[in-house]
């Protein structure tokens, strides 16, 4: 059975698309990013809390100050890149809940009045954003390099606040020279897939 998205856009999407590891030096747009989040903003949320945030970090000054939170391996990645994005998990998303979710305003009350049930939910809402948004990324023409290697409560520190909690951080750009690693093996369905 062959899937309604056509093959070539699957090729950008999925097949095709890699994780970047050297950028060219042209520029992502702003016009770029407001389309990439019109695009992914429509994914699900529970109860559409759609509690992902990003910081773009443009400005050398901002590129300086995240450097220096990065692992090791990432730095160089991230100081080339033109284009990087903290993704992080707002964890008083329920203040947005009235407006989000209309139909039944209570929910922020009923459901989310304590911390660590908003943190758990912003941690797997926004994980599910984040994978939207590089799905965007990819969808834009472009190329995303997420990572998970940098400190985190570093990260917090200096871009974020206590209500929210890094996620990975995103470069974002046409790639680079050599910019792939070969292609990792994948798990076949029938160990994925169970029926029952």
């Amino acid at each position: 059975m062959s899937l309604a998205l056509d093959p070539a856009a699957q090729d950008l999407l999925f097949r095709e698309a890699r994780t970047a590891n050297t950028f060219s030096d042209e520029p992502v747009t702003e016009e770029q990013v407001q389309a990439i989040y019109d695009l992914v903003k429509y994914g699900p949320t529970a109860f559409n809390q759609s509690p992902l945030r990003i910081v773009l970090v443009r400005s050398e000054e901002a590129r300086e100050r995240l450097i220096p939170h990065m692992a090791e391996g990432n730095r160089a990645k991230t100081a080339s890149a033109p284009l990087v994005a903290i993704l992080a998990a707002d964890n008083e998303f329920h203040e947005e809940l009235p407006a989000l979710f209309p139909h039944f305003p209570q929910a922020k009350d009923v459901f989310f009045a304590e911390r660590p049930v908003r943190e758990r939910a912003a941690g797997l809402n926004a994980a599910l954003q984040a994978a939207y948004f590089i799905v965007g990324v990819r969808a834009a023409g472009l190329a995303a390099g997420p990572m998970t290697g940098f400190d985190f409560a570093g990260v917090q520190k200096e871009f974020l606040n206590d209500d929210h909690t890094p996620l990975m951080i995103v470069n974002i750009g046409k790639p680079g020279d050599d910019a792939w690693f070969p292609r990792s093996p994948r798990l076949p369905y029938d160990e994925v897939v169970t029926t029952v």
